[in-house]
């Protein structure tokens, strides 16, 4: 029986919903960067709340894919907005440090319940030749949030140090009305398709039961996983740290919040840019030489961040990071799908997850560290050297084939044994 891939649809509604989804996020992350700061932190105190956006996922992801793997994608979404719009919210009425810390992990926490459904739901409903072009499109709606969630941040956030607490509160009541829209986008989002032995996807997966549990391990050391995974941590640490630390670095060098959320949806829309044409860049260059090729480039510019050049200066390099930044994400997803155990893929794009939560939780908690003592530069070179190594990673499988392997001995032909009489049919001696 053939099975019929659904119309695209569903993915229009969900490149909608991830928007608003991904935009509150984006609003609410400097947001919550300003108003720490307004409430006493330091660069270092800035790194660890950044960090812990990121510690409750790092838990939650592999349970939540083994569900997914088992079951259907969809009630994820709408409980992800939920947490998002919380945490959002709850973090605008903190009054202590503490209080942003433990409700920007709910907002982390809700961001990776729609984010483990939504990828489990593209990979699911995506024929193997499609699922590049997909997961770039998926991602747009990550970066059409990002474009636009800045430049709100930096509209309602006031440069005025006493005003600073008040406005940037009110920028994170805006970023969970902003998430709650996402619901609106989210109806008949999965397909449940009849398959070849007459169950339906989105209900169950008789695959993963009837090839077994796939162990994390298992998954683990499948070629083409942990490669996958490294990457999308650096990339999204890079994006993660920028976030985070722009604000920062605003703040020294006297440039106003407005003109710092303008320079993060500057870099947000060159990512945007390059996701609508990366279907030729994969055809040009192949899916491994362009993850290489980026993240070299991403790696450089982030070196280049730490130069104490103006604020045309930083738009020109976030512009160009922000390109070479938009490769990664799409492309270690459909590596990691593809590479994947069946039955087991909700579960690796998971652990993918979980290897970005851990770079969110590690990569600003280092961030702060190396800020306290080398200034607001060295997380920067922090994340070039990073990239830079994924750019290594990357490029594994091509030097390998350019080293070839040597051919394997041909094998020795069997003994040729004669017949015996019985099988020859004659009679056997008397």
């Amino acid at each position: 029986m053939k099975i019929r891939e659904p119309g695209r649809g569903w993915l229009l509604r969900l490149v909608i919903a991830f928007a608003f989804a991904q935009g509150a996020v984006s609003m609410a992350r400097p947001a919550v960067s300003y108003r720490a700061l307004a409430l006493g932190a330091d660069a270092r105190a800035v790194g660890v709340i950044a960090g812990v956006y990121a510690l409750l996922p790092l838990f939650a992801a592999v349970p939540l894919g083994r569900r997914t793997d088992h079951g259907r994608c969809a009630p994820l979404l709408p409980i992800g907005v939920a947490l998002i719009a919380t945490g959002c919210a709850l973090s605008g009425r903190a009054g202590s440090l503490l209080e942003m810390a433990l409700w920007s992990g709910v907002m982390g926490l809700g961001h990776l319940s729609f984010v483990i459904g939504a990828q489990s739901l593209v990979a699911r409903q995506s024929a193997p030749e499609d699922q590049d072009r997909n997961f770039g499109h998926f991602t747009i709606g990550a970066s059409l949030g990002q474009l636009i969630g800045p430049i709100a941040a930096g509209q309602v956030v006031s440069e005025h140090a006493d005003a600073l607490a008040r406005t940037s509160a009110a920028a994170l009541f805006v970023s969970a009305v902003v998430a709650a829209f996402a619901v609106t986008s989210l109806w008949r989002i999965e397909h449940r398709t009849p398959t070849a032995d007459g169950t339906r996807t989105g209900a169950s997966s008789e695959v993963g039961r009837a090839s077994g549990r796939v162990s994390v391990a298992g998954i683990l050391r499948t070629r083409g996983v942990a490669s996958g995974i490294f990457i999308s941590l650096a990339v999204l640490s890079a994006t993660d740290i920028l976030t985070a630390y722009l604000p920062v670095v605003g703040e020294q060098r006297s440039i106003a919040p407005a003109v710092i959320g303008l320079l993060l949806s500057v870099r947000a829309a060159a990512t945007v840019a390059c996701r609508l044409v990366m279907t030729p860049m994969i055809r040009l260059m192949g899916r491994t030489v362009l993850m290489a090729v980026s993240c070299l480039g991403a790696g450089l510019l982030c070196v280049a961040l730490a130069l104490p050049v103006p604020a045309w200066g930083l738009g020109i390099l976030l512009a160009a990071l922000g390109f070479c930044l938009g490769v990664g994400q799409p492309l270690s997803m459909t590596t990691v799908v593809q590479a994947a155990p069946d039955g087991a893929r909700s579960t690796a794009l998971a652990l993918r997850l979980t290897g970005n939560r851990l770079g969110q939780v590690a990569a600003p908690a280092a961030a702060g560290l190396l800020a306290g003592l080398a200034g607001t530069a060295a997380p920067f070179v922090m994340l070039g050297v990073l990239l830079l190594a994924s750019a290594g990673v990357a490029i594994r499988p091509v030097r390998s084939a350019g080293r070839g392997t040597p051919p394997a001995p041909p094998e020795a032909p069997a003994p040729r044994t004669e017949p015996s009489a019985e099988a020859r049919g004659a009679r056997p001696p008397v």
